[in-house]
């Protein structure tokens, strides 16, 4: 296997597309959006220029990982060589079932087909194809080149070939595979997002401010990165989104999303990439949200 194609060039697509680029894979980038396409290509030049920078790469490993990349707006198209498909949608169950019957009319009908869902059932998403065997969840992180973690998911029907080559395939582009079971939030979003929702409802409470409540998870539980700046890392939608898949999926009140939480999304408030969230980004500096503000 050589031909990789990745559905989706934000901040996963293009990751997930580096690695295996930098791997020595080809890798056919999927986007319905020309724009996301060369902005994908922008940021990964970027990424891979920090990576010369600090010594970890050499500019001519760069340029071959920038050769292994080629954009498609056209899924049939992209997808026509591959041996695996990467699926990096929205976390949006109704996008991403579109997208995998699309996939199974236009793939061979021996490709495996991956989702990077984080918190969406693989069976389910299996179900609208003629392959569920051949369905499989590869939960990279973010930011991928970085984060060694790719939590891999079998569906009830994924066969033990398409797991066992999934995990020996994430093991060669430097990744450590984990297998779990495919249940809402897997395990990786089903102990992180209730956190980061108790996080919010100790803000939304009036217990701490944000400054105040990322601090003590940093310095007193040794995070990297606060709770809520983590949020606005991953995005508030995100968040949302995946709390949203498991209050529906376990019917239990522990994870219904916050007020304050639904309230940001709803105003746009979707942290890094839309500038604001619970820090403000757009100049470079970071300014608390008021919780009172969408209460």
């Amino acid at each position: 296997m050589k031909n990789i194609a990745v559905i989706g060039a934000g901040a996963m697509g293009n990751g997930i597309a580096h690695a295996f680029a930098q791997s020595g894979y080809k890798v056919q980038l999927v986007d319905v959006n020309k724009k996301a396409l060369n902005k994908a290509l922008l940021t990964i030049s970027k990424n891979l220029d920090r990576m010369v920078a600090k010594g970890k790469i050499e500019e001519t490993t760069k340029a071959e990982t920038l050769s292994n990349i080629s954009i498609f707006t056209e899924l049939s198209e992209g997808v026509e060589y591959a041996s695996l498909v990467i699926e990096a949608a929205t976390e949006n169950i109704d996008l991403k079932l579109k997208i995998f019957r699309q996939l199974d009319t236009a793939c061979s009908e021996d490709t495996i087909l991956a989702t990077n869902t984080s918190s969406i059932s693989i069976t389910q998403i299996a179900a609208v194809t003629s392959r569920p065997e051949q369905v499989i969840g590869m939960h990279f992180m973010n930011p991928v080149p970085i984060m060694p973690l790719v939590e891999i998911i079998a569906g009830y029907s994924t066969s033990e070939e398409v797991l066992s080559f999934t995990k020996d395939l994430t093991e060669k582009i430097g990744k450590t595979p984990v297998i779990v079971n495919d249940y809402p939030g897997f395990v990786a979003n089903r102990i992180l997002i209730p956190m980061i929702n108790e996080a919010i409802e100790t803000l939304y409470s009036g217990v701490a401010g944000v400054q105040e409540i990322d601090t003590i998870m940093k310095l007193g539980m040794a995070h990297p990165m606060g709770p809520l700046e983590l949020a606005d890392f991953i995005g508030l939608d995100v968040c949302l989104s995946i709390l949203e898949v498991m209050y529906e999926g376990f019917k239990n009140p522990k994870y219904a999303p916050n007020p304050l939480l639904i309230n940001m999304v709803q105003a746009g408030k979707y942290g890094i990439k839309s500038g604001e969230g619970f820090y403000n980004y757009q100049d470079n500096r970071k300014a608390t949200i008021v919780a009172s503000q969408f209460s």
